[in-house]
């Protein structure tokens, strides 16, 4: 049925008081409507844009790796070609001349025997989103992340050692624990300052992080104490792993005020029993530690 003029005028004024930018081209990418949401978005009146070609380059919408789009990989072409509806993050051009991140939405459209005649782009301004991702990262940073090594922090480890314990009754999926201190970490301050003892715990936190897979974990658990997940590990290689963090702890130094300072740390090593609870686990890694401890120091000691 055909639509009356009040009709078409309501959708046209609906579509003109979005919030988004909403455009349309024809087959050719001729450019038949532009309502006020582009308008705003982009700092082109409708009488700047309507009668010319999207492929002109108005908006030159590129990628983040600055791929140009409008001449090269138009999401509203194929859209035209297949009839698939696409989205993707691109910036696009103000008319004054910087860059704007935005959301583009394409949807064909069709004539009364379904042949596709055009498409419509509707594109939202992204930067707000970008922004509050990036809040989140801050704030993900500041609950999760220790301010002084950069590495995970204890709220972060209880949380991954409680989803290693989840999936382990699940499906039996098996990890290990270290439990690190740095020896002698209170002679390290009281020798050097406490300036240097920072230094010495970003020093082994960067030798942890630098020898461990993208699948472990690792983080302070406070003070000089430091814990490292480590997934899918039999007891040998948690052992192996453990004592290569060791000899590379060891084998580094920190520099301060001209003075080269070396420490070690001692390692309880265990994996996952069945009915471990986080606490439990850190109490039997934590009391292996110490027995690496009255052993000598600088040494790993593995549960039996």
């Amino acid at each position: 049925m055909k639509k009356s003029a009040s009709e078409d005028q309501f959708h046209k004024s609906l579509i003109d008081n979005l919030y988004d930018g909403v455009y349309f081209v024809d087959e050719n990418r001729l450019i038949t409507y532009w309502n006020k949401g582009a308008e705003r978005i982009t700092g082109y009146c409708s009488q700047d844009v309507l009668g010319k070609y999207c492929h002109a380059n108005i908006l030159d919408h590129v990628t983040d790796e600055g791929r140009h789009l409008c001449t090269d990989d138009c999401p509203l072409m194929a859209t035209i070609r297949d009839g698939e509806p696409r989205e993707t993050q691109v910036h696009l051009r103000h008319a004054d001349g910087y860059r704007i991140p935005v959301l583009v939405r394409t949807t064909p459209m069709y004539d009364d025997q379904e042949k596709i005649i055009g498409a419509v782009e509707v594109f939202s301004n992204n930067q707000s989103l970008l922004k509050m991702k990036e809040r989140v990262n801050e704030l993900e940073k500041d609950v999760f992340q220790d301010a002084l090594t950069g590495i995970g922090n204890r709220k972060l480890l209880e949380i991954k050692v409680n989803s290693a314990l989840l999936e382990y009754s699940q499906q039996q999926v098996p990890f290990g624990l270290l439990f690190i201190d740095v020896d002698r970490f209170k002679s390290v301050n009281d020798a050097y300052g406490h300036h240097a003892g920072d230094h010495v715990l970003e020093n082994v936190a960067a030798n942890l992080t630098s020898h461990l897979r993208g699948t472990d974990v690792c983080g302070r658990w406070g003070g000089e104490e430091f814990v490292v997940l480590l997934q899918t590990v039999n007891l040998n290689s948690l052992a192996q792993i453990a004592e290569k963090l060791r000899a590379m702890i060891e084998s580094s130094f920190v520099v301060v005020d001209g003075q080269r300072i070396s420490v070690t740390v001692s390692i309880g090593a265990a994996i996952v029993h069945k009915n471990d609870t986080l606490q439990s686990l850190i109490e039997r890694t934590d009391h292996l530690m110490y027995q690496s401890k009255q052993g000598g120091r600088n040494r790993v000691t593995r549960e039996s």
